[in-house]
């Protein structure tokens, strides 16, 4: 469990025993062991370039990033998750920086090798 609020409360974690499922201990606010996190920070980037003016502006902007998204890049994220999670298990999870590549719709002129670093909080 990721200790969000939804995630924990009674209710929850009752119906959860009831239905007998093993319960796995995951570090709150730790989104780079997700890697739909990333998707959703180059979208956000994306749609924020785009400037949009009111909310169907911010709605059709999102669909159409999001459509630009390669299903490689999503291949690149999952299979990126091994060596996150040994960085993780590495500093036996204490904080550590991971290096990720972004590349969603770059075009040569751009900084398509940019790296970001990414820090960790468990």
């Amino acid at each position: 469990m990721d200790n969000d609020p939804k995630h924990t409360s009674k209710s929850t974690r009752a119906w959860l025993q009831i239905k007998r499922w093993n319960i796995l201990e995951w570090p709150s606010q730790s989104p780079d062991l997700n890697p739909i996190e990333n998707l959703w920070l180059e979208l956000k980037k994306a749609v924020a370039v785009r400037k949009p003016k009111n909310v169907t502006e911010l709605e059709a902007f999102a669909h159409d990033e999001w459509a630009k998204i390669p299903v490689d890049r999503c291949k690149t994220l999952v299979s990126s998750y091994a060596s996150r999670l040994k960085a993780v298990k590495t500093v036996k999870g204490c904080c550590t920086k991971i290096e990720c590549h972004l590349g969603l719709n770059k075009t040569d002129n751009d900084v398509s090798t940019e790296k970001t670093f990414v820090v960790i909080s468990l």
